[in-house]
C-alpha cells in the first residue's frame, strides 16, 4: 500500500473516530439534560458543561449507593395529613407555617432515606430522583432565608409553601410512580 493511501486511511479513521466521540458526548449531554432538566442548566451555568456533567454523574453514583425507599402507605397518609395541617396554619401564622413546612420536608426526606443536613447537599441528592421539584425546593429555601432576615412578604411565604408542596408531593409519590420513574432513569 502506498504512503498517500495509508495517510488517507489514517486521516479518515481519525475523522470518523473524532465524529464518534463528538456524538457520544452529545448523547451523554442529552441524557443528562433529559434526566436533570433545569438542574442540568443551572449546573452548567455555574460550573461549565464539562464540570457540571462530571458533578451530575457523581451525584448519580452517590445517590445510587443510598438506600432510598418508598414510603409505606401509612407514612404517606401521615405526612400528607401533616402537610394539610401546615397549609391550614398559613392563615394564622404564615412564617410559622413556612418553618413547619421545612421541618416536615426534612422528616419526609429522612424517612425516604435521603441524608439531611446541609441544604446544598440535600438539593443535589434530591435532584437525581426529583429533578423537576428541586428548582422549587431551591426557590422555597431562598424565601425561607429571606424570611429569617425579615425580607419576605406574606405573598413570598405563600409562594414558598407552594414550592415546598411540589417536592412534598413528589416525595410522597406512590411506589408505582417511583418504579416508573426509576425505569426511565
Amino acid at each position: 500500500m502506498s504512503t498517500p493511501v495509508l495517510i488517507a486511511i489514517i486521516v479518515a479513521a481519525a475523522v470518523v473516530g473524532a465524529a464518534l466521540l463528538y456524538f457520544a458526548f452529545r448523547l451523554q449531554s442529552k441524557r443528562l439534560h433529559d434526566k436533570f432538566g433545569s438542574e442540568y442548566e443551572r449546573s452548567v451555568s455555574v460550573l461549565g458543561r464539562s464540570r457540571a456533567e462530571a458533578e451530575l454523574h457523581r451525584r448519580q453514583k452517590r445517590v445510587s449507593r443510598m438506600q432510598i425507599r418508598p414510603l409505606s402507605e401509612g407514612d404517606r397518609n401521615r405526612f400528607a395529613s401533616a402537610w394539610r395541617t401546615v397549609q391550614a396554619g398559613f392563615v394564622d401564622d404564615p412564617g410559622g407555617s413556612l418553618t413547619q413546612a421545612d421541618r416536615l420536608l426534612t422528616e419526609v426526606m429522612a424517612a425516604r432515606g435521603y441524608p439531611v443536613g446541609d441544604f446544598d447537599e440535600c438539593a443535589a441528592n434530591l435532584s437525581v430522583n426529583h429533578a423537576g421539584a428541586v428548582t422549587d425546593y431551591r426557590g422555597a429555601h431562598e424565601i425561607a432565608i429571606r424570611r429569617e432576615r425579615g425580607e419576605a412578604s406574606t405573598e413570598d411565604i405563600r409562594q414558598a409553601l407552594v414550592q415546598y408542596r411540589t417536592l412534598v408531593e413528589d416525595l410522597l409519590a406512590a411506589p408505582a410512580i417511583e418504579r416508573a420513574r426509576s425505569a426511565t432513569a
